[in-house]
């Protein structure tokens, strides 16, 4: 059990890319961090603008997914003071819920002493989540295809792709519950085969940095885009502007929205921010990169000693 304070960082994440629905995910470079301390009670803190608002006692979502993966390890946490810091915007698709979920099971994990290994802390994500694209891109940092159901999570991990990340992020919020309320509850078999095809060739050419390939296949997503578009009025219009006056490969949703992503050749992201900002001036549109690392640890916090990725 750690008794000396301690710092976790997770990155954050996009989901999906397009059609890899609930399957694929990359974590970016925007973090969500926990500076955690002993104390007499559990107290959550912080001065984010993305945290605004945060519960401060038990009912934090951190904490819930502390005790909850505790007790099923067959153990009491103690208690901790936590003083979070997150430049990850919430409900926009860009994986803030995610990174807390993480961060609770690493939270389990450094308070106990127990050593989870990353597949069992993307099992317990994923069951708490639902899916794995988020959460193991918050494990592992890069690329990860996974699918999960409740007996079992498989996850492979990708590798850091050498891309630019362009992100259009509007002002509004986008809860994911309203998102998955306008997707169907089926698909004909038909459907099904082609959506799956393209979802399966996107896989391929990510795994092979084939970017053009990959961009053409996030514009063709059949799973969740033909049906969010209605939440998200301007989607066609930046996948067209994205596809016909920029160098990036494609466009897609940021997990369910309402952040667009851009995939763009690495060193490019600035030049196609500034011609993006100028079609879309009510966006932030800002330039980001694949995470390398998942979780980090860093421990001894007066001392400063190294950061250590967990194992």
């Amino acid at each position: 059990m750690s008794q000396e304070p301690f710092v976790i960082t997770v990155p954050g994440s996009s989901a999906n890319l397009g059609p890899g629905f609930d399957s694929v995910g990359l974590a970016v470079n925007r973090y969500l961090t926990l500076e955690v301390h002993p104390s007499d009670k559990w107290f959550f803190e912080s001065s984010s603008v993305e945290l605004q608002g945060i519960e401060e006692g038990e009912d934090n979502l951190i904490y819930q997914v502390a005790v909850h993966v505790a007790t099923e390890c067959g153990y009491k946490l103690p208690t901790c003071h936590v003083v979070m810091t997150s430049d990850i915007p919430l409900a926009r698709g860009l994986g803030s819920s995610a990174a807390a979920i993480v961060a609770g099971i690493e939270l389990m994990n450094q308070l106990t002493g127990e050593q989870l290994t990353v597949v069992e802390k993307v099992r317990f994500a994923s069951l708490w989540e639902g899916h794995p694209d988020n959460v193991a891109a918050s494990v592992y940092g890069g690329l990860v295809i996974g699918t999960h159901t409740k007996s079992s999570t498989d996850v492979l991990y990708g590798g850091v792709p050498e891309i630019d990340l362009v992100l259009l992020v509007p002002s509004e919020e986008l809860k994911t519950k309203k998102a998955r309320g306008v997707l169907p509850a089926e698909l004909s078999y038909k459907q099904a085969v082609r959506a799956s095809s393209v979802a399966n060739v996107l896989v391929a050419s990510l795994l092979q940095g084939n970017w053009e390939a990959a961009g053409k296949m996030m514009n063709e997503d059949l799973f969740h885009h033909p049906y969010r578009r209605e939440l998200v009025p301007h989607l066609e219009e930046v996948m067209q502007v994205v596809r016909d006056e920029t160098v990036a490969y494609g466009a897609a949703l940021s997990g369910a929205g309402p952040t667009m992503l851009c995939l763009a050749p690495v060193h490019r992201g600035e030049e196609i921010q500034e011609k993006l900002q100028r079609h879309f001036p009510d966006f932030e549109v800002i330039v980001l990169r694949p995470a390398k690392e998942g979780i980090l640890v860093k421990k001894g916090i007066k001392n400063k000693e190294a950061s250590v990725q967990t194992s």
